[in-house]
């Protein structure tokens, strides 16, 4: 029988390991705040616990499912990337951004995924599994674990927040195609009686599954989106992204103002810029008036969504046939969205020199050893 992982226990999964156990109803509320709110890193350090329910969590449980198998450190301290190793053998990766003002880390929602996208390090791996809600939470507790060791540390990373304060499920895997075990991290990340991170504060990232976008217009949890978008007419964006098949930009779109006219809030296009593919002016041209309500696909002709387009020059991988937009080519690009009206930014590039920018995570891919800050 497998040694239980706290992480992967729900409050009331813990309540009755402690019925089991012969403990009062009140020591899993304990257990619940030690891991959620003081971010124990070990059932050692839950000190309102009696020495004797501490020791037995130490000889019976674990804290999760997750080990920290190697962890790299790119721009200046500033982005870490660290890659686990699941309980089958299978391998995921995680990335914590520290800015000024924030700690964002970017969680992975499956090890590998099934979307198939051209541009994308992850998809060439296809599905291995889903995650369960303790491993997604158990990343965002580790990028916890790390900013307070960087602070102990001393780190050359002078100013930094003490806590996690964004998470976006943008890493390994479609989340939408693990939607109740992501919704079940979503919630336990969000209990105010636990880790108590604000809705606002996490985004979800997908390639445009049609019927996740509708669960997540109804759900109460003003959780922001953004949709991987790429292209502006669907014979292209069915090359790059073949979920378009399957929900072409008129069903992606409908769905898309439903969502912005029911919760009343704006959603981001993820647009991945590809030399000589889908840069080019008129392209730009395309989606601006896509996303104006001009163009060839959906209803509600005129009226604009309400959205906001992120450029990201894409990030190159191994034996890959695909080009990175130039610069000049980018704000080419992005000056014809911000003058037919389109709220348009560049993604600010972290991560790449270890392959932890947008689109490279692949777990098991083996990392240069000069980058290796780290094991465990």
């Amino acid at each position: 029988m497998q040694t239980p992982a706290l992480y992967n226990l729900t409050l009331s999964e813990i309540e009755a390991l402690m019925r089991a156990w012969g403990q009062p109803a009140f020591r899993a509320k304990q257990i619940y705040r030690q891991l959620y709110v003081n971010v124990a890193a070990d059932p050692a350090a839950m000190s309102d616990l009696p020495a004797a329910l501490r020791a037995r969590l130490r000889a019976e449980t674990r804290m999760g499912s997750l080990a920290l198998d190697q962890v790299q450190v790119g721009d200046e301290g500033l982005t870490r990337k660290a890659r686990f190793r699941l309980d089958d053998g299978t391998t995921i990766e995680t990335v914590l951004m520290i800015y000024l003002d924030r700690a964002t880390v970017c969680v992975s929602t499956q090890a590998g995924c099934a979307m198939g996208c051209v541009f994308c390090a992850t998809g060439r791996l296809g599905l291995l599994r889903n995650l369960t809600p303790g491993e997604m939470v158990a990343q965002v507790l580790w990028a916890s674990h790390e900013l307070r060791r960087v602070a102990d540390e001393g780190s050359a990373v002078s100013v930094q927040p003490s806590r996690v304060t964004n998470v976006v499920f943008m890493g390994m895997g479609e989340p939408f195609a693990n939607y109740d075990r992501w919704w079940a991290a979503v919630e336990r990340l969000h209990d105010p009686q636990g880790f108590n991170l604000g809705a606002r504060s996490m985004t979800v990232s997908t390639v445009g599954l049609v019927p996740g976008i509708r669960r997540l217009t109804a759900e109460a949890l003003p959780i922001n989106l953004a949709i991987s978008l790429h292209a502006p007419d669907d014979a292209l964006r069915s090359t790059l992204l073949p979920v378009n098949v399957r929900y072409p930009l008129a069903d992606l779109l409908a769905a898309t103002r439903d969502y912005t006219q029911q919760t009343g809030r704006r959603v981001s296009f993820e647009y991945v810029l590809l030399q000589g593919q889908n840069d080019h002016p008129h392209q730009a041209l395309a989606l601006a008036k896509l996303l104006r309500g001009h163009g060839a696909y959906g209803a509600d002709r005129g009226v604009p969504l309400l959205c906001h387009v992120n450029l990201i020059p894409w990030n190159p991988l191994p034996d890959s046939s695909l080009g990175r937009s130039e610069h000049e080519r980018v704000l080419a690009f992005q000056r014809v969205l911000l003058d037919y009206g389109v709220a348009c930014t560049i993604r600010v590039e972290r991560g790449m020199g270890i392959a932890a920018a947008c689109g490279q995570l692949a777990g098991v891919l083996p990392p240069p050893p000069s980058q290796l800050s780290s094991t465990s």
